[in-house]
C-alpha cells in the first residue's frame, strides 16, 4: 500500500551532531490506543506530542526506525514565507485564502517556538532574519508589489533596495524582501525532542513496523503490518511523507530531487546577521548558517525520475551549488564538507494537504510539504489534534483533501493536467 523511497543519498550535516536516542520496541503482539501515527520523522514526532498532550494514548510506527526518512535530509530554515508568493497564491486561490494561509504560517512558526521553549527541547534554536532575492521570477518591480500584499494582509515585510541590501547585507543584487522571526534549528534534535516528550507521556514507539493494510470500521481502524500484529486505533493518522500509501490522492502531488551540501565551519566570513537567503528564481538558491557557522546550501532541483538518476548528478550539483554560494559571498570557504541530495514533496498550489480522507473516517494524514515542510508540519500537528480532540479549527478548510471553492478547484485540476 506504500510508495517505498530511497529518500536520501550522501551525508547529510546534521549526522556532524549527536541527537537523542530515541528507544523503539518490537511489536509482537496484536495492541490498541486511541491514535496511531505512522511516520516517526518531523511530523510524526510533532504529532504524537499535540495528540498525547491532548490526553490521548498513542503508538507511533514506523517502517526504518524514528528520524530515519526525510528527517537527516531537511535544512531546516523554518520560514514562514510560503514557496508560493502571497501575489501569485492569491491569483490561485482568491485573496482572502491566500492572505490567511500565509498568516497561518506565520502563527505556526510563532507557535512552534514557544512549544520548543515551554518542553524545553535543546535544538540549536535561533530567531532569524530572512531575504528573498530578486530574481528570474520575481523582478525588483514584481518583488515591490509582493512585499506591499505582504503589507496589507497584516505580515510585516519590508522591501530593500540594491544599495540597502549591499550595505546592509554584503549582497549584490537587484533588490530583496527582508522578513522577520524565521527560525533556525537542528532538525534531529528537534524531532527527538518531541519524541522523547511524547514518550514522558506514555507514547509507544514501535520499528520497524511497515503497515500494509487498513480497514475502517464501526469501533475505529484496523491496521495491517507486514509482520503479522494488527494495531487497532480510534484513529490512524498517516505521516510518511514522500512514500504515500494508496489511500491518499496524490493528483496534485509530485516528487522532485533536490540537493545541498554543508561548508565547514567559518563563523567569521559569514554575512551581517546571518539571514535566511532564498532566490525568486528557477533554478533557485537557499542558504542559511548552523550555530557553529557552517553554511548551508541548496536547490538545483531536478524532476524526480528514479534514485539511480537522481543519485548520479550529486557530484555535478554539488560543485554547481558551491560555485553559486561562491559567487554570492566570495568570502565564504565553498568547500562543501557534506552533499546530500534527497526527495522533496509539492503542491500545484504549494499549499499542504492535512486533515482526514475523504470517504476514509478516522484516517487522517498530511501531504506535500514543499519548502515549508516543518512549518507545515506545526500547522499538521495543531488542526488534526485539534479535529481528533473534537474541536474546530477555522483554518482547516484551507488545507483539507476536499477544499471547495469553484478557484481552487480548477487550479487543483489545472495541476492534474500538468502532471
Amino acid at each position: 500500500m506504500t510508495r517505498k523511497l530511497d529518500l536520501r543519498t550522501g551525508v547529510p550535516v546534521w549526522e556532524a551532531y549527536r541527537a537523542p536516542r530515541i528507544p523503539t520496541q518490537k511489536l509482537t503482539r496484536d495492541v490498541t490506543c486511541d491514535v496511531l501515527v505512522v511516520g516517526l520523522g518531523i511530523s510524526g514526532a510533532m504529532l504524537v506530542e499535540a495528540l498525547t498532550a491532548e490526553g490521548l494514548e498513542v503508538i507511533g510506527v514506523d517502517r526504518r526506525g524514528s528520524m530515519l526518512g526525510s528527517t537527516p535530509a531537511t535544512t531546516a530554515l523554518v520560514q514562514f514565507e510560503i514557496d508560493q508568493p502571497l501575489s501569485e497564491l492569491s491569483r490561485k486561490i482568491g485573496k482572502p485564502d491566500a492572505e490567511q494561509a500565509w498568516r497561518r504560517s506565520r502563527l505556526a512558526v510563532t507557535n512552534l517556538r514557544g512549544r520548543i521553549s515551554e518542553l524545553g527541547i535543546a535544538c540549536d534554536i535561533t530567531g532569524t532574519q530572512s531575504l528573498y532575492l530578486a530574481g528570474n521570477t520575481l523582478d525588483p518591480g514584481e518583488l515591490r508589489l509582493e512585499a506591499e500584499a505582504r503589507s496589507n494582509a497584516g505580515i510585516r515585510a519590508t522591501y530593500l533596495t540594491p544599495a540597502v541590501l549591499k550595505e546592509k547585507f554584503g549582497i549584490d543584487r537587484k533588490g530583496a524582501i527582508l522578513s522577520q522571526d524565521n527560525l533556525a534549528l537542528d532538525p534531529r534534535k528537534l524531532t527527538a525532542g518531541f519524541l522523547g516528550k511524547a514518550l514522558d507521556r506514555k507514547a509507544r514507539f514501535f520499528a520497524p513496523v511497515e503497515v500494509v493494510g487498513l480497514a475502517t470500521g464501526p469501533t475505529g481502524v484496523r491496521a495491517e503490518t507486514k509482520d503479522g500484529p494488527i494495531i487497532s486505533s480510534k484513529q490512524v493518522v498517516l505521516a510518511t511523507g514522500y512514500e504515500l500509501m494508496d489511500i491518499v490522492p496524490s493528483d496534485t502531488h509530485s516528487v522532485i530531487s533536490t540537493y545541498a551540501i554543508a561548508t565547514k565551519p567559518q563563523k567569521s566570513a559569514l554575512w551581517p546577521g546571518a539571514a535566511f537567503v532564498w532566490e525568486a528564481s528557477d533554478p533557485y538558491l537557499y542558504l542559511r548558517a548552523t550555530a557553529d557557522g557552517r553554511v548551508i546550501c541548496g536547490g538545483e532541483d531536478e524532476d524526480f525520475v528514479d534514485e539511480a538518476k537522481r543519485d548520479s548528478l550529486l557530484a555535478a550539483k554539488t560543485r554547481t551549488i558551491s560555485t553559486k554560494l561562491k559567487h554570492l559571498f566570495p568570502q565564504l570557504d565553498t568547500t562543501a564538507e557534506f552533499a546530500w541530495t534527497g526527495c522533496f514533496g509539492t503542491t500545484t498550489t504549494g499549499l499542504p494537504y492535512i486533515g482526514e480522507l475523504p470517504g476514509h473516517p478516522g484516517i487522517f494524514a498530511v501531504q506535500g510539504y514543499g519548502g515549508n515542510g516543518i512549518t507545515f508540519s506545526q500547522i499538521a500537528s495543531e488542526i488534526i489534534a485539534t479535529d481528533i480532540a473534537g474541536r474546530d479549527d477555522t483554518d482547516a478548510r484551507l488545507f483539507a483533501f476536499g477544499r471547495t471553492g469553484m478557484v481552487r478547484k480548477l487550479v487543483d485540476a489545472a495541476g492534474k493536467l500538468i502532471a
